[in-house]
Parts: C-alpha cells; structure tokens; sequence
C-alpha cells in the first residue's frame, strides 16, 4: 500500500490486531507494515516510533469501553458498568495492561472514560478529592483484577515461541503447584475447586470484590 494511500485509522486498526496476536514484543514496524502491505518506512509518515505507536493505539481502545448514564438515584450501576466494560476492554486487549506500566497515556479515549467515571461519582454525592479518590480506587482494582489475563497471553505467547505447548506446560506446573499446596492445610482444602486451576479464582470474585469497593466508598462520603 503506497504511503499517500495509507491512513493513521488503518495503521491503528491494524495495530491493534497485530498486538492483540502478538503482544507488544511482536510489534514492530516491519511486521506492522507486512500486515498494511505497505513498505515500514510508509509507518513513519504517520507516527514516529514504536512508543508513538503504542501510545495512540493504547488510547484508541478506550473508546470502545460504553459509557453510562450518570442518574443520580442508579449511580451504582453506573460504576459497575464502567468497571465491568474497562474489564472487559483489558482482557481483549491484555498488552495494554503491559503498556500502562511502560508507557505515559494521554488522549481523547481514555480522558472521555475519566471524565465520565468522575462524572458518575459526583452524581452519587462524593465531592472533589472524594471523587477521585472512588475513580480511581476502582480503576486500580479493575487493573489489578486484569493483571492475571496479561500475565496468561504474554506467557502463552512466551511458550509457542519457544516451541513448547502452552497447555501441557501450564498443567504440568499445576501439578507441580498441587504438590507443594499439598503441604499446607487451607491450599490442600481446596484443591480440585476452581481456585485451584493455573491463576485462578472462586467464581463471582471479580463482582463480590467490586460491590465491596463501592460499599466502602458509599460508607465514607
């Protein structure tokens, strides 16, 4: 694809599918630009790096995150959906996760998910610091809770390259993982539950933990 033909949103669009594929470590402008079916060099008339890259694509799937209303009297549903679609958008794109520890993002996308989460929390009644303190409470545990779907793609990812097969290795380092929990009384009681499969948690642990965060806000308004 000629470079006066190439545009910033196909760059982006394609972006995303090569990172949601390969992670960061599997983006470069060579391989960007083999999927575009344009020259790398074409990339560089659009953005002027790998770190630009990243930056303007991290932003670009904030906006698929849907937006709430912000009614006052249903506030609460309000910050579940928005934890619920920033879950969701992190786990479909689970390099970003990686990227937010590596990378400074601004922009449009992820600034109209801010103001909006900070929108629903002042509808609810918290105030100033106590506004961004709740947004971004729910954010860290939001983040935290999406950590472990990053860390599964990145070293899924890891273990092809290598050769190997990612799903017999994961089940052979749960076997190991068994015997040492063997060892000691509250892991060994529950083994063969859910919570004892390779970075696993009981059912329903993301909603019980969530409400939890927003009933000790509400409390401390």
């Amino acid at each position: 694809m000629p470079r006066d033909t190439l545009t910033r949103d196909q760059i982006v669009t394609t972006a995303v599918q090569l990172l949601d594929d390969e992670g960061l470590e599997g983006l470069n402008m060579r391989s960007l630009g083999k999927r575009l079916g344009a020259a790398p060099t074409a990339v560089y008339w659009h953005v002027k790096n790998k770190d630009d890259l990243v930056v303007l694509v991290g932003d670009h799937v904030w906006q698929e995150i849907e937006l709430p209303g912000t009614d006052p009297a249903d506030w609460r549903s309000a910050a579940v959906a928005l934890a619920d679609g920033l879950y969701a958008m992190l786990c479909r794109h689970p390099w970003l996760v990686q990227a937010l520890g590596s990378h400074l993002f601004y922009g449009p996308g992820k600034a109209r998910y801010d103001d909006h989460s900070l929108a629903v929390y002042e509808a609810a009644g918290f105030t100033g610091a106590q506004a961004d303190r709740a947004a971004a409470a729910v954010f860290t545990y939001v983040l935290g809770n999406a950590v472990g779907a990053s860390a599964r793609a990145s070293l899924t990812r890891r273990l092809s390259r290598d050769g190997g097969d990612p799903e017999q290795l994961f089940q052979e380092t749960l076997a190991k993982a068994t015997a040492v929990a063997e060892q000691f009384p509250r892991l060994r009681a529950r083994l063969g539950s859910a919570a004892a499969d390779y970075n696993a948690a009981p059912d329903n642990t993301f909603e019980t933990g969530l409400h939890a965060l927003l009933d000790g806000l509400a409390a401390a308004m």
